[in-house]
């Protein structure tokens, strides 16, 4: 009989020991005789450090006498054997009726998983007053479109002065500028990759008028026209001048070499000028025609009205120079290039020009040499050298006046233009090419120069007072 009681204890052990460890077959109260591995602990969660709030509430009610009764409650009675290594009966009954009451207790009050109250966390700083945060406007995204329409391009075209004349037709800008009408055409070859502009009339031009703005008594104007394809002004081409009249008849043709793509991006400016022999000579109209907006190879004639030109004077035109200083054997040599768009000095043939140098040392005229003229051009080549006498230390008080002349038989030459480079420079163009030069002896310094008035030269520099 002890044998079959001590074999059930065995069995009820085995079992109650089972709820709290899967591995112990020994007869423990606590799991205290096989404790796992750090590697096979599973954690399932984070849990509060604090003594759960469930095993709380129950205590507190087996203190109000409740009765029913934890193992906190239950003295836990020694284990004592048996001189044979037995528990008793009566233990036995006792160890088995105290865990049965903690497990069952156990079993009723403990939630199935602990709950956690998790707090969104806040990062930022501390603060005693929080400030509410305004929601960013929405700003309005600007399509390309709406972002040009912003601007006025007549606000930043060169004839800002200018009322916008895209809305005005031909008979409205004849009315309102009066400076007459301009009949042209042209057409483009694809065969030969050229664009021929036609320069046919006009008619009910403008007297002359003076610079001061009060007309003369001249009755007629000596009207040309300027060919050139915008922005490139450089390349530009001119009839021949026509006398005394305000219905000229040019009837001459101009090819312009370029692929048909970049002659849809140009603009084609004509810009008719009155040639004045004794002064500076003054543009009456323009007329510009975006070629991206006509017909190249079909071709066509427009009579246009001209509308007011920013550039009431027509420059005087360009020479391209080249200067080399030897300071061993003290010579100063002066190359004469080539000139561009010069103005025109002859009504009926171009001109006829060539160039004078002057060397002035401090203010006095030392030496004097030309080119030889050209006929009939107003773009000259003439590739001719020039060498002067000068001592690296008079070099410093030097200067070299550069005259443009209209070649002419029965009188006096016509004056184009002129520049100063050296001590007394008539610019900062010309000033820089001299220091240029200064700086690079045995070394051909080459640069291109815009021609100036006689009067613009001899009021900023005393040389051009002491040449003819």
């Amino acid at each position: 009989m002890a044998y079959i009681q001590g074999f059930l204890s065995r069995i009820s052990d085995v079992l109650l020991c089972g709820w709290t460890c899967q591995h112990c077959c020994q007869r423990c109260y606590e799991s205290s005789c096989c404790q796992s591995s750090e590697d096979e602990v599973e954690i399932l969660g984070p849990f509060p450090a604090q003594t759960p709030p469930w095993l709380m509430a129950s205590r507190s009610n087996d203190k109000d006498g409740d009765s029913v009764h934890t193992a906190s409650d239950v003295p836990l009675t020694p284990r004592t054997n048996s001189p044979d290594g037995r528990r008793s009966s009566s233990d036995t009954s006792k160890s088995t009726y105290s865990l049965t009451r903690r497990i069952s207790s156990l079993d009723s009050r403990r939630p199935s998983s602990p709950l956690i109250d998790i707090k969104p966390i806040e990062f930022g700083v501390l603060s005693a007053k929080k400030e509410p945060i305004q929601p960013s406007v929405l700003r309005r995204t600007y399509t390309p479109d709406d972002y040009f329409r912003k601007f006025e391009p007549r606000l930043y075209s060169l004839d800002s002065n200018l009322d916008d004349v895209d809305s005005l037709t031909d008979e409205e800008i004849m009315s309102k500028y009066q400076l007459g009408m301009l009949h042209f055409s042209t057409q483009y070859d694809l065969l030969h990759n050229h664009l021929t502009v036609r320069v046919i009339e006009a008619r009910d031009l403008p007297p002359p008028i003076s610079h001061d703005g009060s007309r003369q008594d001249m009755a007629h104007s000596n009207p040309y026209v300027k060919i050139c394809l915008l922005p490139d002004q450089k390349n530009s081409k001119q009839t021949g001048v026509k006398r005394k009249t305000q219905k000229p008849v040019f009837e001459e043709r101009y090819t312009f070499e370029i692929p048909f793509l970049e002659a849809q991006r140009r603009t084609l400016l004509l810009t008719v000028v009155d040639f004045d022999k004794f002064s500076r000579h003054c543009v009456i109209g323009k007329v510009a025609v975006p070629l991206c907006e006509v017909d190249l190879v079909k071709g066509g004639h427009w009579w246009k009205a001209l509308i007011p030109s920013s550039q009431n004077e027509v420059e005087l035109g360009e020479l391209l120079l080249s200067l080399n200083y030897l300071p061993s054997a003290g010579r100063l040599n002066v190359d004469i290039i080539r000139a561009k768009q010069l103005l025109q000095t002859d009504v009926s043939q171009g001109s006829d020009p060539f160039v004078k140098i002057q060397l002035v040392h401090g203010l006095k005229l030392v030496k004097t040499k030309k080119t030889s003229f050209l006929r009939g051009t107003i773009d000259p080549f003439y590739n001719e050298s020039f060498s002067f006498k000068v001592p690296q230390e008079e070099l410093e008080n030097a200067s070299l006046v550069f005259t443009v002349f209209g070649h002419n038989m029965k009188s006096s030459n016509d004056f184009i233009g002129r520049i100063v480079i050296g001590q007394y420079s008539s610019g900062p163009s010309e000033s820089n090419h001299w220091r240029r030069m200064l700086n690079t002896h045995r070394t051909a310094v080459e640069q291109w120069h815009s021609l100036r008035s006689r009067a613009e030269c001899d009021r900023v520099s005393p040389a051009s007072l002491e040449v003819t």
